[in-house]
């Protein structure tokens, strides 16, 4: 009797309780090593080699010169003025007939219309980023960056003040004693190897919509990733 008794508790005990569900302990997300990096024989250019910034092609042009900057390097091919210009002006003239529209492309856009269709590079991923070392990481893979950004941010003294609030730059090094990014900024005659503050260059990447001046609701940190073929 006393056995059948135990047996009733322990059956109510079992279907009053809710059996625990057993959830794997997940494996810590290891921080990339910060490490100094510098991706050689990287070309430049300005966005206006000639200094003609009255062009609203070569104005807006930041995307173009940088994709051109990045696809020159995974195809181990050089730069003139001249080679620049005819292909910012070309590239321009592409997104307006196949796009409608040339100014301010979006990372997504920067990528798929200029670097996977008018060049035809498929080697060239859009990422979303939250730390620095991210890019870093990605540097020390041997991958080139296409940034976008709040250029106002960055402060650097070669802009127009006060900076354009859409601005593409290819980041191709890092310097870890001076807490630096390496640059080939297009927006300046004299962004080659520019160095911004680590801080500073990250905060001011952000994403922003395709299309001239169109509003920016959010800060989006996204980075175009493109790699040599294999």
């Amino acid at each position: 009797m006393l056995s059948k008794i135990l047996g009733l508790l322990m059956a109510l005990f079992n279907l009053s309780t809710p059996v625990p569900l057993v959830t794997p302990t997940p494996f810590p997300t290891p921080t990339p090593t910060v490490k100094s990096v510098y991706i050689e024989n990287v070309p430049f250019t300005a966005q206006a080699p000639f200094g003609e910034w009255s062009d609203p092609r070569q104005q807006d042009g930041c995307e173009e010169a940088s994709s051109l900057i990045a696809i020159s390097w995974a195809r181990n091919q050089t730069l003139t003025p001249q080679k620049t210009l005819d292909a910012i002006l070309k590239i321009s003239q592409f997104q307006t007939d196949k796009y409608d529209e040339y100014r301010d492309t979006s990372a997504s856009d920067t990528a798929n219309r200029i670097i996977h269709d008018y060049f035809d590079y498929l080697q060239a991923a859009v990422k979303s980023i939250s730390s620095p070392e991210e890019i870093v990481w990605e540097l020390a893979q041997g991958h080139l960056i296409i940034a976008p950004m709040d250029g106002q941010k960055l402060k650097n003294p070669f802009y127009t003040p006060p900076g354009p609030e859409r601005h593409m730059l290819v980041i191709k090094g890092y310097d870890k004693e001076k807490r630096q990014f390496i640059t080939n900024d297009v927006g300046t005659r004299r962004g080659e190897n520019y160095r911004y503050p680590r801080d500073v260059l990250f905060s001011a990447i952000r994403d922003y919509p395709t299309g001239y001046h169109v509003s920016i609701t959010s800060v989006i940190k996204r980075i175009i990733v493109i790699s040599k073929p294999s």
